[in-house]
């Protein structure tokens, strides 16, 4: 499945992000381009961690945005950007950040097989580090694939 939606029109590499805020919002807009989310998701996806906190940075060097499906999503997707210079998200424990997925899930349950191939991305240290590293988008989606 992560195959399926992670794909060239949804994965940048080496974005030049000032701020957790921006990085965001650019995995966001991927998932707008594509159609899967309307654009009122995004705001939201950045209104949640400014609420709540940075939650979302979910491992070392990971973050994970996402919001409601009633906030705007459309369908199951997924994105990732990697970050030219890692950035604070403001979570001690794993900033600086230089990975960022954005996922939109219509309900509560239909994205649960993407999940379960996202961790098998997210425990496998060696993999996210190249991936972190990748200098095309070519190059991220070849790891993607060797993983899952």
């Amino acid at each position: 499945m992560i195959q399926d939606v992670l794909t060239l029109d949804t994965v940048r590499a080496r974005v030049d992000a000032k701020d957790w805020e921006e990085a965001v919002r650019t995995a966001g807009d991927l998932l707008y381009r594509k159609g899967v989310v309307e654009e009122r998701y995004i705001d939201h996806m950045v209104q949640i961690v400014k609420e709540i906190g940075p939650y979302i940075v979910l491992i070392k060097g990971v973050a994970l945005a996402h919001a409601r499906p009633e906030d705007g999503a459309k369908a199951i997707g997924l994105s990732l950007v990697t970050l030219k210079k890692p950035i604070c998200f403001g979570n001690k424990e794993n900033d600086p950040v230089n990975l960022v997925f954005a996922l939109s899930a219509v309900d509560n349950s239909s994205h649960l097989d993407l999940i379960r191939e996202m961790a098998l991305v997210f425990e496998n240290e060696q993999e996210l580090e190249q991936l972190a590293n990748c200098e095309t988008e070519e190059e991220m989606l070849t790891i993607i694939r060797k993983v899952t």
